[in-house]
């Protein structure tokens, strides 16, 4: 359908793309990768050069990895990473926003390396999964595979997180099977680990991953090493429950939830902000209470509001916290909207309209997944969040947008 370009003009400079004052001189604050508030990951997606526009890859028929890795823009997929290390974030490189299960090994792989390459102040974790084999023949070449990228991740310099191995799901294994499994890896590994529970909701295939209570002997079979899960389930409730169970055995979670992260993270929708405590993973010291510590993928469009709002509350101001995440978590839940696979398209899409990028493709062109309307929608909520940079730029490129669809 093609959009009636007016629509643009309410997102003028003189109307609401714009970006707050407070926001705005916020750009050189960064939070202290020392001391942090909560340990914060952002995962950023993967940028494509000019040259993929006329390559025939879609979501129906991808492109293969080789093909896909020579349209790579590195320069400016790792500039994305170096701009949210430099506002405080840690980096989750080659996960789901990267989109991991599309780009192959090879890519991913890469992606790992110059990761690493970056020496980043805050450091990295990078998730470990068996996309370098052609196919996985049993348990022993599943475990076997995930300690190889383990292995390769921590030799880099980064943490791992053990990504949801699809061979279980598509065997339809036992709860038993899922913990063996698991011990096996955990046991021929150093580290801080991380496990990963992603939903269906991103990835259709996990429905029913950790069966019965799995997940939760997986997480108990080494604490000092396994510290703490990704919880990537859109379950606020649940997630709480997760993450209270697992302050037991000195575990944190990491929110995964892009629509319910603001209350999550703060430990409430009017908690203080103070910590129990301090635990250790690796070498940082991480506060410790009843909350959630992070790693989202909508850090990659809101790393501005979202940083200054965690200095906020560093400094205790609650409020102050809610007043810049509120706007924040309203973008996030149109641009994670189902279907929720396609959330990289509103991330590529943001990226462009603030000039980090030269285009809003994505591997397989997967942002022609999502409608005009979708995109107009996520640009008004940009610049209510505070989220855009350049006001001029952004208009522009938004009305060229509207002109084309």
């Amino acid at each position: 359908m093609i959009l009636d370009v007016k629509l643009c003009e309410e997102l003028h400079p003189a109307g609401r793309i714009q970006i707050s004052d407070e926001v705005l001189a916020s750009h050189g604050e960064v939070l202290s990768p020392q001391e942090p508030v909560r340990l914060v990951y952002a995962a950023s997606h993967v940028v494509m050069l000019e040259s993929y526009s006329g390559i025939p890859h879609s979501v129906a028929d991808p492109g293969s990895p080789e093909e896909i890795e020579a349209h790579i823009d590195w320069s400016a997929t790792m500039a994305l990473r170096s701009n949210l290390a430099a506002k405080g974030f840690a980096i989750a490189e080659a996960m789901d926003t990267a989109q991991r299960f599309r780009i192959g090994w090879p890519s991913a792989r890469r992606l790992i390396e110059e990761c690493g390459r970056l020496s980043l102040p805050t450091g990295f974790v990078a998730g470990a999964g068996t996309d370098h084999l052609a196919k996985v023949a049993g348990m022993a070449e599943l475990i076997d595979g995930v300690l190889f990228q383990a292995k390769l991740i921590q030799a880099n310099g980064g943490e791992v997180i053990l990504l949801p191995m699809l061979e279980l799901s598509r065997w339809d294994v036992s709860s038993d099977q899922y913990v063996e499994v698991y011990r096996s890896i955990i046991d021929q590994l150093d580290g801080p680990i991380y496990v990963h529970w992603l939903g269906e909701m991103f990835l259709p295939e996990l429905a029913g991953y950790f069966p019965g209570d799995s997940f939760e002997r997986v997480m108990s079979l080494d604490p000092s090493k396994v510290r703490g899960a990704k919880i990537s389930l859109l379950d606020s409730v649940r997630e709480v429950a997760i993450r209270r169970a697992l302050r037991g055995s000195d575990q944190i979670v990491l929110t995964g939830d892009d629509f319910h992260f603001s209350s999550l993270i703060a430990g409430g929708e009017r908690a203080a902000a103070c910590a129990d405590g301090v635990t250790t993973i690796g070498s940082r010291r991480v506060p410790f209470g009843d909350f959630s510590h992070a790693l989202l993928g909508i850090f990659d469009a809101i790393s501005s509001p979202a940083s200054l709002a965690l200095q906020r509350l560093a400094q205790g101001d609650v409020e102050g916290y809610f007043h810049l995440m509120a706007p924040a978590e309203a973008l996030s839940r149109v641009v994670f909207e189902p279907p929720t696979t396609y959330y990289k398209s509103g991330l590529a899409f943001l990226s462009w309209l603030n000039g980090a990028q030269s285009n809003p493709m994505l591997v397989n062109h997967e942002q022609t997944m999502r409608a005009s309307s979708y995109y107009v929608r996520i640009a008004d909520l940009a610049s209510k969040a505070g989220a855009i940079k350049d006001a001029g730029i952004a208009a522009e490129r938004l009305r060229d947008f509207l002109e084309l669809s």
